[in-house]
């Protein structure tokens, strides 16, 4: 065979995109292949085995629609692009997440699914519940809180609330990490699937989970309402409530659900019931709606009839998973509580090491400071020896030296004594040294008195006979020569003789006055020098009695 046939007899193939939650998936597709074959391809890649869930979604013109698994893809009325893009997703919900969801895959694609359904507000969620089912969120992503590494801000990229709760409340982004992080910290121990099974099954008790919306009218007038399918039957909303229908129809009883163009009937099993009709904007949309209407009611009787082989083993491996999941994280959680444990005692023991190693080393240095110590008491015991030495030393002398005051003291008192006696005995003789003086004192100046008047006297006389002699002998010469013979002259003589012993008297007694005087002034004098010597020898008595007193 040719290469040129080989070339031929390749398959014609069409690039698609498969976009999942999380990821996005390139495939070539070959012409021929109906959606079945596309759907298994992306399930194998994902290693999804629970299949019936999931579907693949398109959108063309402005419509959702799922690719039909029974007719070839590209007789489809899909988008015209090249590649063309599907998107993997639920398209049936499970009544309880925690029984039908039996893969690991499952769980998480329901999982990020339904948080960006509550993140998008597509599912009514009230802001307590958000906050919840944010921590449960964080915990799948981030694992097992640490305050070391989880440091305030590490969800600041992170998108955990919708825009409705955060318009809502006037907190910010702190205050709303503050709360999810106090929730968050309250779930250390739970794995990364037990924290999004949590998440599922605070979500499928919400009001909107699980549920497609299809706008509709009761009658050809067109009333406005909501139809809502989901896992459990058929309800007819108001178009403003979407939580509480106003009617429901459950699986269970609805006999057949059929449509004509834009009318589309339910048949309740009971046939005495009323039959609801309601008509769509377009053919499309009812078709849509009766495939959805199949599906969730095929595995409505689906499960509540015995599980199939491929069921039941599922069941039993996700048992055995879910056992081998527990008993490993029993044994990752007893690890890692062994290893804080030993974390902790390391650090324990490092502590106590440090804590030995600190009272060592003060040990040492106490040992040093006592060595020291010792060192300065032994210096302070030799130094206090030798003071003791040297006191005993000074008080033998000091004994000497007091018994040499007490002999010094009694002289000194005997000597004291008679300086005492001295001094009173200078103080009577200066007592009548004044009073003598005072007394010739007044003595000398009633002499000088005396001479004073004898003076005044002398002159008065000489001034007299003076006058007279100038008046009786004019002419006589300075020095005249009495003669014996004239009574008058002799007269005359007689009285400058006795004016002459009169001045030699006078002479005579100032001479003595003053001969006196100095006599005075020289015992004075010598009385004077005496007094100095008798104060210097008692200030040094006293002296010696002070220092006689202190040695004592």
């Amino acid at each position: 065979m040719s290469i040129r046939g080989l070339k031929k007899k390749q398959p014609k193939t069409f690039k698609v995109k498969i976009i999942t939650v999380d990821a996005e998936m390139e495939f070539s597709c070959e012409m021929k292949w109906k959606g079945k074959d596309l759907f298994d391809l992306v399930c194998r890649a994902l290693g999804l085995r629970e299949t019936w869930f999931f579907g693949l979604q398109y959108t063309v013109k402005g419509m959702c629609t799922w690719l039909k698994m029974d007719k070839k893809v590209l007789d489809q009325e899909i988008p015209k692009e090249d590649p063309i893009s599907f998107h993997f997703l639920a398209k049936f919900y499970p009544e309880k997440v925690e029984e039908e969801l039996l893969q690991e895959i499952t769980q998480h694609l329901f999982f990020l699914q339904v948080k960006k359904q509550i993140l998008d507000e597509e599912i009514y969620c009230s802001p307590e519940a958000t906050v919840l089912l944010a921590s449960y969120a964080v915990q799948a992503k981030y694992g097992d809180y640490d305050p070391n590494f989880h440091e305030p801000g590490f969800l600041a990229h992170d998108e955990l609330l919708p825009k409705r709760v955060l318009r809502q409340y006037q907190l910010t982004a702190e205050m709303w990490e503050e709360k999810i992080t106090a929730w968050y910290a309250e779930h250390r121990g739970i794995a990364r699937d037990e924290a999004e099974m949590n998440y599922l099954k605070i979500a499928q008790d919400l009001e909107m989970y699980g549920v497609n919306y299809f706008p509709i009218a009761q009658n050809k007038n067109h009333t406005d309402l909501l139809l809502g399918v989901d896992a459990k039957g058929i309800h007819i909303y108001s178009i403003n409530n979407r939580f509480s229908p106003n009617k429901s129809f459950e699986w269970s009883a609805i006999r057949n659900i059929s449509y004509s163009e834009k009318e589309l009937t339910i048949k309740p099993l009971d046939k005495k019931a009323e039959v609801f009709r309601f008509f769509s904007s377009q053919l499309k949309v009812n078709k849509l709606i009766l495939q959805l209407c199949i599906g969730n009611h095929d595995l409505f009787m689906r499960r509540r009839k015995v599980d199939s082989i491929e069921i039941q083993q599922m069941k039993a491996q996700a048992r055995e998973e879910k056992a081998r999941k527990k008993m490993e994280n029993q044994r990752l959680a007893r690890e890692k509580q062994l290893r804080e444990e030993a974390e902790r005692a390391k650090e324990e023991l490092e502590r106590r090491l440090f804590q030995l190693e600190d009272e060592a080393r003060q040990a040492n240095e106490a040992l040093l400071r006592s060595q020291e110590a010792a060192e300065l008491l032994a210096e302070k015991a030799q130094i206090a020896e030798e003071e003791a030495k040297l006191l005993a030393q000074n008080a033998a002398e000091a004994e000497q030296e007091r018994q040499r005051l007490e002999i010094t003291a009694l002289k000194t008192k005997e000597e004291k004594r008679l300086m005492e006696q001295k001094m009173r005995e200078a103080e009577l003789i200066a007592v009548k040294l004044v009073k003598e003086s005072d007394r010739r004192a007044k003595e000398a100046e009633h002499l000088k008195q005396d001479l004073h008047e004898a003076r005044e006297a002398e002159r008065k006389a000489k001034q007299k006979l003076l006058d007279i002699t100038r008046l009786n002998y004019p002419h006589m010469v300075k020095y005249p020569q009495y003669s014996p013979t004239d009574t008058r002259d002799a007269n005359f003589d007689k009285g400058p003789m006795k004016l002459d012993l009169k001045d030699i008297d006078l002479k005579r007694l100032s001479f003595e006055i003053e001969r006196e005087r100095l006599d005075y002034l020289e015992k004075s004098r010598k009385f004077e020098d005496r007094l100095k010597e008798l104060k210097s020898e008692i200030h040094a008595l006293k002296l010696e009695e002070k220092q006689s007193g202190l040695y004592s």
